[in-house]
């Protein structure tokens, strides 16, 4: 991966360059470096496999042009334009990302300037303290670990096979397994599937601005792993998961997870999952769904372009009630500790928290720079928003300006936006899982869910997703048996599940969607009345 010297010059280098050019008035470099090092578990029992499949790594680099030009626009307002260029960090490449920025340069009447810290509110909120179990401080701790930066491919594959010894030996401890196998030697005929991955995350991030007082530079890692178990000729099937953003903390239990759960799910009696029929029901939301739900359903009307556009479910209700008084959700892109963690945004400010919910009142938003200039001067600003945008400034502020790339990283091939980092969820009070089976009841506890998305647009809320694993009926406040995978649908409404709260766990888990580097800090979440509807055997077979 190129060194941070060598973004750093060129964003130096950039900057120098266009701000010399007579047609540019303001101008912002981003340079960027990511690495993406991945090891595939692929195991079958019963047929020949490698186990662990050999390394596979994506690189990219580049640099990233924000410009103002100096030309006359018709009719009043800045020409902006971005440009970027892939790989070549030399001037040349400069020259060609600014010529792009100047081919796509448009009039934006609403365009105001560049990031500028000067700006911004003089008082910020930063990091504080939470309880129990996601320590954070005033000041953020190193986000990157030199391990996973310079790690090499031996390593990378050990993580893997730490993965598949784990999974293995939890397949054959199990007493479950051993019972149908009836001799050790026989376990492999019950076809025992694991896949999953094993990834790490390298970036680094430089970024020069007309604007700023000094080139700022980041480094960032992540590590992640997710596993899927199967016990195939029983089809029964589980999963498990870990993020985390040190190597030393990497101990292959996510596959040891899956492996379990995949036992789990052949229930008391050995006899396989069960199906429900279709109903409104009491269920305990893991937190894989809470945070894919949350993620692709609720995030987008915490976001101040949202507002903006009029498209939030939550349109002229900030600092009203929006939720159960049990629930607050808050963004923290600083806090120390946690894997995810950022000094700077990809716009060259400074992170922090943003409040969401505080116990149910929604008391801020997620931003980027762009937005939050233009929602202060929109006419009808406080129409959207539900208060004056001006005094609303520390609760709209842009610490969130953020460019993900595909898979995770700092992407220099497009402009920021308004993108979570650390999103914690937490209830007042946490009550323990066994707490939250007692107020289920009779019920459903959902463990894992996916192609979810939102039914008749963001602004109302519907959704819809498929429970595919991890999941049980809950009797008399006790786990009692597993659900038949992709047998149950989930339709429902986030607005009324989130002011349809009997309880929050105590216990947050960090979960990361597919194809996302975002980590939600996830309790397990108890809601009444949740709409499920049972998927038909044709449609079944399909899913799988």
């Amino acid at each position: 991966m190129q060194p941070l010297s060598d973004l750093r010059r060129a964003a130096k280098d950039a900057l120098a360059y266009a701000s010399a050019q007579p047609d540019v008035e303001e101008v912002e470099a981003f340079v960027s470096a990511n690495a993406n090092l991945t090891v595939r578990l692929n195991y079958t029992s019963h047929i020949p496999s490698n186990g662990v499949e050999e390394p596979k790594s994506t690189e990219s680099q580049g640099i990233g042009l924000r410009v103002v030009l100096r030309t006359p626009a018709e009719g009043g307002g800045k020409r902006a334009g971005f440009g970027s260029e892939p790989a070549d960090l030399s001037l040349e490449g400069v020259k060609r990302a600014l010529d792009k920025a100047r081919a796509a340069a448009v009039v934006d009447p609403e365009f105001v300037s560049l990031p500028n810290p000067a700006v911004l509110p003089t008082a910020v909120t930063y990091s504080r303290q939470i309880e129990p179990h996601s320590p954070v401080s005033e000041t953020p701790a190193r986000s990157y670990d030199p391990a996973i930066m310079r790690l090499g491919n031996k390593r990378l594959v050990g993580a893997g096979w730490r993965m598949m010894d784990r999974a293995l030996d939890a397949f054959q401890s199990s007493e479950g397994l051993a019972s149908l196998a009836q001799t050790p030697d026989r376990l492999a005929g019950l076809g025992l599937i694991l896949g999953g991955d094993v990834v790490m995350l390298q970036s680094r991030m430089a970024i020069a601005s007309t604007h700023l007082p000094r080139i700022q530079t980041e480094q960032n890692t992540l590590v992640m792993s997710f596993a899927t178990a199967m016990v195939e000729t029983l089809d029964s099937k589980g999963s498990g998961w870990s993020v985390g953003s040190e190597l030393s903390g990497f101990d292959g239990e996510a596959a040891a997870e899956a492996a379990r759960n995949a036992v789990a799910a052949l229930g008391p009696e050995l006899g396989g999952g069960q199906r429900l029929p279709t109903g409104s029901y009491r269920v305990i939301l893991g937190p894989q769904p809470v945070a894919e739900i949350l993620e692709w359903i609720l995030m987008a009307s915490f976001q101040l372009e949202m507002f903006y556009a009029g498209a939030s479910s939550f349109m002229g209700k900030l600092g009203q009630q929006v939720a159960s008084e049990q629930l607050s959700i808050f963004d923290d892109g600083r806090a120390a500790g946690l894997p995810n963690s950022r000094s700077i945004t990809d716009e060259g400010l400074p992170t922090g928290r943003a409040e969401l919910l505080s116990n149910g009142r929604l008391s801020g938003l997620i931003s980027d720079f762009y937005n939050y200039q233009r929602i202060l001067r929109d006419p009808a600003g406080r129409e959207k928003l539900g208060r004056d945008p001006m005094e609303a400034r520390q609760d709209i502020a842009p610490r969130n300006g953020f460019r993900p790339g595909n898979g995770g990283g700092r992407d220099f091939g497009g402009p920021p936006g308004a993108v979570s980092s650390n999103l914690i969820v937490q209830g007042s009070p946490g009550v323990s899982r066994a707490e939250l089976l007692r107020q289920v009841g009779d019920g459903v506890y959902i463990g894992r869910i996916w192609y979810t998305y939102p039914v008749n647009g963001i602004s109302a809320g519907d959704f819809s997703g498929t429970i595919i694993g991890d999941s049980y009926l809950i009797k008399d406040g006790r786990i009692a048996a597993p659900l038949k995978p992709n047998t149950l649908r989930m339709n429902d409404n986030v607005l009324r599940v989130i002011n349809s709260i009997l309880g929050i766990g105590a216990f947050r888990r960090p979960t990361v969607r597919w194809s996302s580097d975002q980590v939600t800090w996830a309790p397990e979440i108890a809601v009444d009345g949740f709409g499920l509807e049972e998927i038909s055997e044709y449609m079944e077979n399909v899913y799988q």
